[in-house]
């Protein structure tokens, strides 16, 4: 192969092409005046700004910091930055994607004797639409999220709070919910994503760096991922888990320990404030609770087991169990010892043994 010329893909998504599809892909709705958008924009940023305030309180974190404005957006700009930050995430992966390919077209140039040359990046088009219907389903399913790697935070920092106005004005009116008591209800939850990862400061790497050791021992060869998902369909368990390496489900387990912990920690933030900041929180818990177990129809719910929502809902059950039990057990305060270091994260067994991590990290 010496003097082969081979030349490498620019990209094994085109992210363009998947914004175009979300775009695309994304629902319309839900009928607001002009009056009422304006309404709800104004109460949403506003409303972001007080709950990271009452969010302090409760947590014992983040004294001092600046505190900025989410950004509210319609489904479709949701899913131009979400495009953003996911690309970010992904580059580790991509990388080896794109190595692994590149190695295909220089075994394919010294077969041939002639230079190898990608085709029109038509895998790359492909591949981001796929996404991009991804991304405009959970475009009319998100209330909001912090990112924290995209964007810029107040203090200079990479994040940002976006909360989904149409939504959120959509949840509230199928529950029959106070509309300011429901808007503040999601940015108690958000806002606590956001202070957890601008009060901890390592977070944010350990973060990104799981998603780069999940890349790194992630298989490319597509034919033996194909063969792994094959044997994962019907079998019992998270088929997500099945297509994965042994090596990436140490990662994973890891992953899943800390989003789990994320989760359950800002649910538990959501109920903890109680009615005297949302005067009728037992009824929307208890409505949404019911709208997130139930999901929509067998369509719905087959996609939402796919993408592995199921998943996250037992994430905030776990989760939200988990911190309850030690906030119980030892106070907020030691509680807040879990975010000195990764070493005190607890791992995804103790997140469903809470005495294992008090014992464990404790004493």
């Amino acid at each position: 192969m010496t003097g082969t010329a081979v030349t490498p893909p620019a990209t094994v998504i085109d992210w363009a092409a998947a914004v175009r599809a979300g775009q695309r892909f994304a629902p319309t709705g839900p009928s607001v005046t002009p009056d009422e958008a304006r309404q709800v924009v104004a109460d949403l940023r506003e409303f972001s700004v007080r709950a990271e305030r009452i969010v302090r309180e409760v947590t014992l974190l983040g004294t001092g910091l600046p505190i900025g404005e989410a950004l509210v957006v319609d489904r479709r700009h949701w899913v131009e930055a979400t495009a953003e930050g996911m690309a970010i995430l992904a580059e580790p992966l991509a990388a080896r994607l794109s190595e692994k390919l590149t190695e295909k077209l220089a075994e394919k140039a010294g077969d041939t004797g002639k230079p190898a040359k990608p085709g029109k990046q038509r895998g790359s088009g492909a591949a981001g639409t796929q996404l991009g219907a991804v991304l405009g389903f959970l475009s009319g399913r998100v209330l909001g999220q912090y990112d924290p790697l995209a964007g810029v935070e107040a203090d200079g920092t990479p994040g940002r709070l976006l909360l989904v106005a149409p939504n959120i004005v959509k949840v509230e009116r199928e529950l029959g919910a106070d509309p300011e008591d429901f808007r503040m209800w999601v940015c108690l939850h958000e806002s606590t994503h956001r202070l957890q990862f601008t009060a901890v400061p390592w977070l944010r790497e350990y973060f990104r760096g799981l998603a780069a050791e999940f890349a790194e021992t992630s298989d490319v060869d597509a034919g033996e991922m194909l063969r792994r998902a094959s044997r994962a369909l019907g079998s019992g368990g998270s088929w997500i888990e099945r297509i994965q390496t042994p090596e990436q489900r140490v990662v994973f387990d890891r992953m899943m320990a800390l989003m789990t912990l994320l989760e359950g920690h800002a649910d538990h933030v959501m109920d903890a404030v109680g009615p005297s900041v949302v005067p009728s929180v037992a009824s929307i818990r208890e409505g949404f609770s019911e709208r997130r177990r139930k999901g929509r129809g067998p369509v719905d719910r087959l996609i939402r087991a796919m993408l592995g929502m199921d998943m996250k809902l037992a994430q905030y059950i776990k989760g939200a169990a988990f911190v309850s039990t030690v906030v119980e057990e030892v106070g907020m305060a030691r509680f807040n010892l879990v975010w000195s270091s990764p070493e005190t994260l607890p791992t995804r067994e103790e997140t469903t043994d809470p005495a294992a991590w008090i014992r464990r990290v404790l004493g």
